[in-house]
């Protein structure tokens, strides 16, 4: 069911969005910087393999881009990338690795094989989040963890989402991401009015179910 529900939004979004969109963001890229429209990268996915995840380019082309993750304010980000990353656009081309069986549409985001190394100090059993496809979208992502790499604090409350995402994964609890990831894209007065107090208990919701459920703990 849960490959059905990828397939279907996969299609849609390809279908009704990427066919007009992606060749603007294609046209507005390669009028940004010099270099490849589409950047390819080595991620880890289900059972540890690697696969190749599609992403539109936001940094000038450099031979860091495999090993050093971008901060906010990196210098090797293009004014466009900027953009790009903080609207999410850059990830659009993944619905076409949803297609291709490589990634879900919501589950644990795939790491480069560098980070998986470095988190596999900080979280001892780590390879647990390996056991479900990788999402474009997930739990994490949703409750706004998204950076904070060098973060051991937020290495484990992304760890803590994963986790639990793994124990309780279905379209339901993909829906529940689904809409709290929209919500969070939306401008910040349209999100405020949508998902009312940050601290309320839907926010808290996936902590506290986790220690519950007694998921592995880092």
């Amino acid at each position: 069911m849960k490959r059905i529900f990828d397939l279907l939004i996969a299609l849609v979004i390809i279908v009704f969005v990427l066919s007009w969109l992606l060749p603007i963001l294609v046209l507005l890229i390669l009028c940004d910087s010099k270099g490849p429209v589409f950047f390819v990268q080595k991620r880890v996915g289900r059972h540890a393999r690697l696969f190749a995840c599609y992403k539109l380019r936001t940094m000038v082309v450099n031979d860091q881009a495999d090993h050093r993750p971008a901060a906010g304010d990196d210098a090797r980000i293009t004014p466009l990338g900027g953009w790009l990353r903080r609207s999410h656009l850059d990830e659009l081309p993944q619905f076409f690795n949803v297609l291709l069986g490589s990634m879900s549409v919501v589950g644990p985001r795939p790491y480069m094989p560098a980070d998986c190394r470095a988190f596999e100090k900080i979280v001892s059993d780590g390879e647990f989040r390996h056991r479900v496809r990788p999402g474009i979208t997930g739990l994490a992502q949703s409750r706004g963890l998204h950076d904070g790499y060098c973060d051991r604090e937020i290495v484990l409350q992304r760890y803590r989402c994963d986790a639990y995402y793994v124990l309780n994964a279905g379209i339901l609890l993909d829906l529940r991401i689904l809409g709290r990831t929209i919500v969070n894209l939306l401008p910040r007065p349209l999100r405020s009015s949508s998902s009312g107090s940050a601290s309320s208990p839907s926010d808290r919701i996936s902590v506290l179910h986790l220690e519950k459920r007694k998921a592995p703990m880092p």
